[in-house]
C-alpha cells in the first residue's frame, strides 16, 4: 500500500525527518557493538578527544569510519538502483540483480588472484571496468530478438550474466585456493574492517555522480514518458541513457571497490521511495539516498548482534531482507506493469 506525499512542503518535511532518522541511526551505529558506548563518551570523543582513552580511540579509528562507509555505500547503491529502474523501466532492476556487482567482483578477484594487484586506486578502476562490461553485456543480450529490449528480457539477461560471473569467480578461487582469504574481503560484502583510505579515492566520483543524478531528475521524468514523447519534447534520449549508464557504473563500481558485494539495497529502497513520493525522480533520488544509507546502517547494526561475539557479513543481512522482498515483487507481477 502506497502513502504518496502529494504536496512539495510535505515532501520536504518528510525528507528532513528522514535525515534526522539517518543521523540518529548513525549515532547508534557508533554506540552499539560488542562494547556499548554512551552518548556522553561519543560527544567527548568528537569534541574533547583523548588518545589515552580506549573508547575514544575505538570511536575515531573504527566505528566512525565504519558508519561513514555504510552511509556512502548505502546511498550509492540505492541511487544506482533507482536510476537502473528508470533506465530499464523495470521494478526488478538493481545493480546486483542485473549482474553489475557480479562483474565488478569478478574483475577485482581476477586482479588479486591472477595479477597480485593490491592498489586501492587500481581496485577502483578495475571495479568500474567490470561493472561497465557486465552492464554492456546485459543490455546487449536483452536487446536481442524481434521485440528489442523489454523489462523481462533484461532481467533474464541480468540473471544469466550474474550466474556467469559468479561461476568465473568461483573457478578462480578453486584454481588459487591460497588466494581465497584475500578475496573473501570482497566476496562477503562488509563495511567492517574498512579504512577511510579505501573510501577517499572513490568519494569524489560518488559525489559527482550523485549530484549529476539529482540534477538529471527532470530529464529522467521526461524519459519515463517514453522515447517518442521524450524526443518530441526535445530530449536527446540516447545521451540521457548513456549518462544514466555511466552514473550507475560509477556508483555500483565504487561501492564494490569499497565494501564488496552487498545486494538488494538497490532493489528495496527505490520501492520505498516511490511508495512515499510517487514517480517524480527529482524526489526519488534524494529519498533513495537517505533511506539507503539508513537501511545499510541498520543492517550493519543487526549484523553485530545476530551471532555475537562474531559478526555476520552485512551482505548476508541485506540478502535476508531482500530475498523475500524480491519474491514478493515477483509474485505481485510488478515486472509486467513496468
Amino acid at each position: 500500500m502506497r502513502i504518496i506525499l502529494s504536496s512539495t512542503p510535505m515532501k520536504k518535511i518528510c525528507l528532513l525527518i528522514s535525515c534526522v532518522l539517518l543521523f540518529c541511526t548513525f549515532i547508534l551505529s557508533i554506540a552499539l557493538g560488542q562494547t556499548s558506548i554512551s552518548l556522553e563518551v561519543i560527544y567527548q570523543a568528537f569534541f574533547h578527544f583523548n588518545d589515552a582513552n580506549t573508547e575514544h580511540v575505538i570511536i575515531r579509528t573504527s566505528r566512525l569510519t565504519r558508519a561513514i562507509i555504510a552511509v556512502v555505500v548505502g546511498a550509492s547503491l540505492a541511487i544506482a538502483g533507482a536510476l537502473m529502474r528508470a533506465l530499464t523501466r523495470n521494478p526488478l532492476a538493481a545493480p546486483d540483480i542485473l549482474g553489475i556487482n557480479a562483474g565488478a567482483i569478478f574483475f577485482i578477484v581476477s586482479a588479486i588472484t591472477l595479477f597480485s594487484i593490491d592498489s586501492l586506486m587500481s581496485y577502483m578502476w578495475i571495479a568500474f571496468l567490470g561493472a561497465g562490461i557486465a552492464g554492456a553485456m546485459v543490455f546487449f543480450l536483452g536487446s536481442l530478438g524481434r521485440d528489442g529490449l523489454t523489462p523481462i528480457k533484461i532481467v533474464l539477461a541480468g540473471a544469466a550474466i550474474t550466474a556467469l560471473f559468479v561461476s568465473f569467480t568461483q573457478g578462480l578461487l578453486v584454481i588459487d585456493e591460497q588466494g581465497l582469504q584475500s578475496v573473501l574481503f570482497w566476496l562477503a560484502g562488509s563495511v567492517s574492517g574498512r579504512s577511510i583510505d579505501m573510501l577517499l579515492p572513490v568519494l569524489p566520483f560518488i559525489m559527482v555522480a550523485t549530484i549529476v543524478s539529482i540534477v538529471m531528475g527532470r530529464s529522467i521524468n521526461v524519459l519515463q514518458s517514453g522515447d517518442d514523447i521524450a524526443k518530441g519534447l526535445g530530449q536527446r534520449t540516447i545521451i540521457t541513457k548513456i549518462m544514466l549508464g555511466i552514473i550507475i557504473i560509477v556508483l555500483a563500481g565504487s561501492s564494490v571497490a569499497v565494501a564488496g558485494s552487498i545486494g538488494f539495497i538497490g532493489l528495496i529502497v527505490p520501492h520505498i521511495a516511490i511508495g512515499l513520493v510517487g514517480s517524480d525522480f527529482r524526489w526519488i533520488i534524494p529519498y533513495s539516498a537517505v533511506i539507503g544509507a539508513t537501511l545499510l546502517l541498520l543492517a550493519d547494526i543487526a549484523a553485530r548482534f545476530i551471532i555475537m561475539p562474531l559478526e555476520m557479513p552485512i551482505g548476508v543481512m541485506t540478502a535476508l531482507i531482500g530475498a523475500p522482498f524480491f519474491i514478493y515483487i515477483a509474485r505481485k507481477g510488478l515486472a509486467k506493469n513496468a
